[in-house]
């Protein structure tokens, strides 16, 4: 019987460790990067040892690296770039330049030469742009004035990156024995010239190249054209001493600004996460432990530093960009760790000759600790430090003039502005209430009042006016908060008629369980605006699109009151949610079908504008 092949065995064993590790990594709230990195540290030749061979891993790592930079590229829009430009080299030029010049004189100071304290601090200033940006998403902070801030400051490191990575040849060859001044000269003029032509030709000859594949009609050829010039600048690269990772991401960017960009990510996409995560599986089978175990002071000191030092260049200029202060620890913790890219600088740098593989073994496990800590730092912040910042955020004084307007409307996001405009457009006077100080000011600048108060709290609602008031708005964006204030409007103003926001089906029953009979779910009319657009679009008059969209509307209206009483039994409300689904589907089929015969016999009678109420 013969034995599996080599790579088949390396396969199964890469896949399977994906497949255990990072499910359980996110289980336990530490992220699928810390997963992959942890699959690769279990099966590497410091865990288990399923994978030895540590130059087939450098040369897997180094394949990751490429993908990596290409996808990351390709991904880089010009005019995205150039709408964030200020906060982007601004902002970003501080971050990484400021972290850099504290490290490089901590590196200094600790007695490291000048060469390596410079590569360090340059890879050491650099963050984690996808477990930052994975950790904003999940906060929902990302369409925040924070989010945006902390997206051009990684942006700007990714294409920092490039530079850092274009210096290391340089510093390579100047450290070497017969190192000269001209050889640094000529080193450099070759990474000139090779970056010009790179992107002058490929300006040139990647649209006709592109064009010439895609009339094959085949989209695996597609593909496959991308990738071969993804590899063919990467080999161009390597010959003249460059790395491949630089070369990667030029072939990204020249991608990214052809019209076969969306082409291209959508081929490539599926691929995105698995190919990153591969590159993280072999970062983590590449740290040598041996080097950890005996430096376990250094090692200790360097990630303390990195955090320290990172976190107070960061400190500094939260404020001056407008972070608000709670939200300023959980910046501070996500930029202040390491990043991907130093794994690549580091791994580079190794292979420049730049510092040993020792010192780089030794960076790259500083910085992987420093990404394996930040979920612990984060839950230590939400627990230890955000309780305390609460007190001393910034807020406005609350409401304490007794108010007498007929209605109050508590929250003043998307969804109340809209009621808050449409009351004043005729005339009705309204008590507006939101905790949220940055969007009250927002708006007072737009000449509304609006009152800084928490609506959940009952010595503010009666200041508000809800003893004397007929109505009241409850229009915030938490579902938990929306349901105390209804309890609470429930239980000492029975008098006052609710009026309710529901973010899903969820939040609509746990309100109807309270009696709420006047809801309207958030999205649910301007989808339906849009499924009648779509009709329009697909041929149908606007009055029949107009028709058969109020058709579904009371339908679906009328179904939801059929769930209510069973929304606690799943299977009944599967149920009566395909029943009605399959009822409806089946009138209007048969309508369709008594249209079509009547216009196939001349009669043709189309119901008018007015057939249909709303």
């Amino acid at each position: 019987m013969e034995h599996a092949p080599a790579w088949l065995t390396s396969s199964l064993v890469y896949l399977a460790a994906a497949v255990i590790a990072v499910p359980l990594s996110k289980a336990i709230g530490l992220g699928s990067i810390l997963g992959y990195l942890a699959a690769g540290i279990v099966i590497g030749p410091w865990g288990f040892g399923f994978v030895s061979n540590v130059d087939d891993i450098l040369h897997f790592a180094e394949f990751g690296v490429v993908l990596m930079l290409f996808l990351i590229g390709l991904e880089l829009e010009p005019r995205r770039l150039w709408s964030l430009r200020r906060p982007i080299f601004g902002w970003g030029s501080a971050q990484v330049l400021g972290c850099a010049a504290l490290l490089f004189a901590a590196g200094l100071a600790a007695g490291a030469p000048w060469r390596t304290a410079l590569v360090a601090a340059l890879g050491l200033a650099l963050s984690s742009t996808a477990i930052a940006l994975q950790v904003m998403g999940e906060r929902n902070l990302l369409p925040t004035s924070t989010g945006q801030a902390g997206f051009s400051i990684l942006l700007f490191q990714d294409v920092a990156a490039i530079p850092i990575l274009a210096l290391l040849p340089l510093l390579g060859v100047a450290q070497g024995p017969d190192a000269a001044s001209g050889s640094i000269w000529l080193q450099a003029g070759k990474i000139v010239g090779v970056i010009a032509l790179i992107i002058l030709g490929g300006r040139l000859l990647l649209r006709p190249l592109l064009r010439l594949i895609a009339k094959s009609r085949t989209p695996e050829i597609f593909t496959a054209g991308a990738l071969l010039l993804v590899v063919s600048i990467a080999a161009l690269m390597q010959l003249v001493g460059l790395s491949m990772a630089l070369g990667a991401f030029l072939a990204g960017v020249l991608l990214a600004d052809s019209e076969y960009r969306r082409e291209l990510e959508t081929d490539i996409e599926p691929f995105k996460g698995l190919l990153l995560g591969l590159f993280f599986m072999a970062v983590g089978m590449s740290i040598d432990f041996g080097i950890l175990w005996r430096s376990p002071g250094t090692m200790a000191l360097i990630v303390v530093a990195l955090l320290v030092l990172k976190g107070a260049v960061i400190w500094g200029i939260a404020k001056p960009m407008g972070i608000p202060l709670l939200e300023r620890p959980v910046f501070i913790v996500l930029l202040a760790q390491g990043g991907e890219f130093a794994f690549v600088v580091f791994q580079a740098a190794a292979g420049a000759q730049v510092f040993s593989a020792e010192t780089s073994s030794l960076l790259i496990g500083a910085v992987a600790v420093s990404m394996l800590v930040s979920p612990v730092l984060l839950v230590a912040v939400d627990r230890l430090l955000l309780p305390r910042l609460e007190g001393r955020a910034r807020t406005l004084p609350e409401i304490s003039e007794p108010q007498h307007a007929p209605v109050i409307i508590a929250g003043f996001g998307r969804y109340g502005q809209i009621i808050g405009r449409l009351l004043n457009a005729q005339g009705f006077a309204a008590t507006v209430l939101d905790h949220d100080a940055d969007m009250i000011e927002a708006a007072r600048s737009f000449g509304y009042k609006v009152f800084y108060g928490d609506a959940t709290r009952l010595d503010l609602l009666r200041t508000a006016g809800a003893e004397t008031a007929r109505v009241l708005v409850v229009a915030v964006d938490d579902k938990e908060q929306s349901l105390r204030i209804v309890d609470l409007a429930r239980e000492h103003f029975p008098h006052l008629e609710l009026v309710a926001r529901a973010r899903d089906v969820t939040h609509w029953n746990a309100l109807r369980d309270r009696q709420v009979m006047r809801v309207e779910r958030e999205v649910f009319e301007s989808s339906l605006r849009s499924g009648r657009t779509v009709l329009e679009l697909l041929g149908l008059q606007p009055y029949e699109a107009r028709r058969q969209a109020m058709r579904f509307r009371r339908h679906n209206l009328a179904l939801f009151e059929k769930m209510y009483p069973h929304h606690r039994d799943q299977a009944k409300l599967i149920a009566v949610v395909k029943e009605g689904r399959q009822q409806l589907e089946q009138q209007m089929a048969r309508e369709r079908a008594e249209n079509a015969e009547r216009i196939k016999q001349g009669e043709d009678r189309r119901p008018g504008w007015e057939a249909e109420g709303d």
